[in-house]
């Protein structure tokens, strides 16, 4: 391990934030005119050498990082508890008073410092990749998208509230739709189906509103990005996520790769799955229940359970990983459970100041919360692992990278799972049923992928065109052994759960990206578990301090989405499925 890795590594236990060089230790945002004057000095400082650029970036890096954190608590707190109208209001205030205010100075810092005749004297080594950040943003920039942001801001809130909300009645219990997902795990097909009804018929309510709502959406960025001089917001989404290594010519081959490929293989197991289960035809019911006919794997109990658990798998892999968790334990930064009136879905928030960051999900004690909690977990990692680097931008590696940090960890833990199954046999089917999943990824990303493609290059269309296409997509890639017979209502808007479409877009395919890399990974890992842990422990740590391509072979693996690379990393998947 290199020394810039050892530094980081002895981090992982400390709790207190690095001290302040610019702000004072005791500043807090609260209101906009006690930030601004931070920015004017900034704006005017006078720069008369290379080392004084250098130390203006890190003041500036040190300011961004304390708006970031501030946000992310707001965010946090709003997700936790999205009926606290006190929480939502404080995010809302960020979004409305501070971001707004924000934009048009980090825009004029931004030209300030690539317009200094000092920055050539930077090392252009260290500071390439975030110099090129920078440009393409002033590229990109538009004063009139500011309060387009705010808008689009305010409206993707308004999904996490709906989707949040949302509880079915079974057994005379309400329940949320992440608990009541567990039922299709049942051995009862009785069961699964009435659970698979109850939530299709409840997202179905609220379908009209979320069409209206991603219909407003969609308009706001088209607009968006037709004020940046780009034809669509896909163009436009491509050049602000930096998206310097692939174009979305690139997207549409991995999509036939993964047509190609992937396709064929989940066919044969849902194929296998309906004679396992000795069904005439499968149901959408049937594809989460565990073919044995046994209950469904209930891996812990509580949410403290999990995190107890989960932090000794880290432990066993390396000690520095369960340093990451134990921390984030004494700083009460995980909430973990599932409840009413919780936002959906699961995160890692990082927390640039303090860089211990914030694990959130909705655990109901199924074998996905356990995937979950190592996915996170491995996001947790990405963060400790880049604490010490000096500039905010440098800790924020694209999703490609990001994801990779992530699904790996999901992987070359696995030999540690017993800990959740201590079961043999429950072990296996543990195991089988997460790399059936990891190959699942692949035509579920292309779906969600080509569909974005389509609705932003095609801004105007109308609902009913949207859902027409939606469906087409859906049935290229997804169950194409699945009998859809009476639920042809349901299906133009299962898109509707998928949260990236409302608040992320377009970062989705590199869900499929970063999963081939974690395959390689993993295949690394178990030739050589000591190296394969240790380069994918150097790669992280390098954050966005190098393109994505050099990440990856720091990592020991390829950033390549071919159909033949697809096809080899796919091929060992099944290999290990094999022995199972």
């Amino acid at each position: 391990m290199n020394s810039a890795l050892d530094t980081q590594v002895a981090s992982a236990t400390d709790t207190q934030r690095p001290p302040r060089h610019f702000l004072p230790e005791a500043f807090t945002v609260s209101d906009w005119a006690s930030l601004e004057p931070y920015f004017v000095e900034l704006r005017d400082r006078t720069l008369a050498s290379s080392d004084e650029l250098e130390k203006w970036m890190l003041d500036r890096s040190e300011l961004e990082s304390i708006l970031s954190e501030d946000l992310a608590w707001r965010y946090i707190r709003m997700t936790c508890d999205t009926q606290d109208q006190e929480r939502a209001e404080a995010f809302q205030f960020f979004v409305n008073e501070i971001e707004p205010n924000v934009a048009p100075y980090d825009h004029a810092l931004n030209e300030k410092m690539m317009h200094s005749e000092f920055l050539p004297g930077l090392d252009q080594e260290r500071y390439g990749v975030f110099l090129r950040s920078v440009r393409q943003a002033l590229e990109i920039y538009r004063a009139e998208n500011i309060p387009l942001k705010t808008d689009i801001s305010t409206k993707q809130q308004q999904y996490a509230a709906t989707v949040g909300a949302m509880t079915v009645t079974l057994d005379g219990e309400e329940i949320t739709l992440p608990r009541a997902a567990d039922r299709l795990k049942n051995p009862d097909r009785a069961i699964r189906e009435e659970a698979y009804r109850a939530i299709q018929e409840r997202r179905l309510q609220d379908s009209q509103p979320l069409d209206q709502l991603f219909t407003e959406l969609v308009s706001l960025r088209h607009q968006m990005a037709l004020n940046a001089d780009f034809p669509n917001f896909r163009d436009y989404m491509f050049a602000a996520l930096g998206r310097f290594d692939y174009t979305p010519e690139d997207c549409f081959a991995f999509h036939r790769a993964i047509r190609e490929t992937v396709v064929p293989l989940i066919d044969d197991l849902d194929l296998e799955r309906r004679q396992d289960l000795a069904l005439p035809e499968l149901r959408p019911w049937d594809l989460d229940v565990d073919v044995s006919g046994k209950a469904p794997l209930r891996p812990f109990d509580t949410g403290e359970e999990l995190l107890e658990k989960t932090i000794t798998v880290f432990q066993r892999l390396d000690g520095f990983l369960g340093d990451c968790l134990l921390t984030m334990r004494q700083m009460g930064h995980l909430d973990l459970e599932s409840r009413k009136g919780k936002a959906p879905g699961g995160y890692n928030y990082p927390l640039d100041e303090t860089g211990v960051p914030f694990i959130f999900m909705n655990a109901t004690s199924s074998l996905r919360d356990v995937v979950t909690m190592l996915h996170e977990g491995g996001h947790a990692v990405h963060s400790f692992l880049t604490r010490a680097l000096p500039l905010s931008a440098d800790k924020h590696p694209p999703s490609e990278v990001a994801e990779l940090a992530s699904m790996s960890m999901e992987l070359i833990s696995m030999d540690h799972w017993g800990l959740f199954f201590p079961n043999e046999d429950e072990l296996r089917r543990a195991k089988k049923t997460h790399l059936e999943s990891v190959l699942e990824t692949f035509p579920w990303v292309a779906t969600i992928d080509k569909f974005q493609h389509w609705v932003y290059e095609n801004p105007q269309h109308t609902v009913e065109e949207r859902h027409a296409r939606w469906t087409q997509v859906f049935d290229e890639f997804n169950q194409r052994t699945v009998s859809w017979k009476g639920l042809e209502r349901f299906k133009p808007y299962l898109w509707q759960k998928q949260l990236h479409l409302y608040e992320v877009p377009f970062y989705y395919i590199e869900y499929a990206m970063a999963q081939l890399g974690a395959i390689a990974v993993w295949r690394n890992f178990r030739q050589n578990p000591q190296e394969g842990l240790e380069a994918y422990k150097r790669a992280l740590a390098l954050g966005y301090t190098a393109p994505i391509g050099e990440i990856y072979a720091a990592a020991g693996i390829r950033f390549d989405f071919s159909t033949e690379y697809l096809r080899t990393l796919a091929d060992f998947v099944r290999e290990e499925m094999a022995k199972l």
